[in-house]
């Protein structure tokens, strides 16, 4: 007789991260309270004290899981691609991709940093990611040959981040197309002043 192996069960910080990603992400991090997360993850609220310290620390871990998704859906996605300009606009078709779900409520970390301290933990997981962001456009932007990464990486990221308010404000998936074409424009004048 087979024994047949049954799921672990998920620990208490995969229940309480889970609650706070559903919660977060669709009503606020300030707007849901401790409570609600711990009744949604079915823990005592010693679990969540004991594995993140407080409702700050949860938020950061939150952000910080968000991140991590963030970049691997992102790479993906310019790992999927080969030549240098499509991978710059990757990045705008993985976006695109998010703004097309009915699950999507904007950026996390810019509602996460609205109601956020000066020099709180969730603002440093906000510029975290934004600096990765950054970052990647710019790698990706040396990579295409731009004569100016820097300055070509910061254009796009604003149109990175125009799109994701523009979607979840105006309720337009079709946002992402825009930026995408937005973006196109600037790396095809960006890198015809390399040549």
């Amino acid at each position: 007789m087979t024994k047949t192996l049954s799921a672990k069960a998920p620990t208490a910080r995969e229940r309480l991260l889970s609650a706070a990603n559903e919660l977060f992400y669709a009503e606020g991090v300030q707007t849901v309270g401790i409570d609600r997360i711990i009744e949604h993850a079915g823990v005592a609220k010693a679990s969540l004290y004991n594995t993140f310290g407080g409702k700050e620390q949860l938020i950061r871990a939150y952000l910080d899981s968000r991140h991590t998704r963030l970049t691997e859906r992102l790479l993906r996605a310019v790992d999927a691609v080969d030549d240098p300009r499509d991978r710059l606009l990757a990045v705008f078709d993985a976006q695109a991709e998010l703004f097309a779900q009915q699950s999507y409520h904007g950026c996390a970390f810019v509602a996460a940093s609205a109601e956020a301290k000066h020099g709180s933990a969730i603002e440093e997981a906000s510029d975290t990611s934004r600096a990765w962001i950054r970052a990647l456009l710019t790698d990706l932007a040396r990579e295409a040959g731009a004569p100016d990464p820097e300055a070509l990486a910061r254009r796009l990221h604003l149109l990175y981040d125009g799109g994701g308010v523009s979607a979840r404000m105006d309720r337009d998936p079709s946002a992402g197309a825009v930026a995408r074409e937005a973006a196109a424009v600037l790396i095809d004048a960006a890198l015809a002043t390399g040549s």
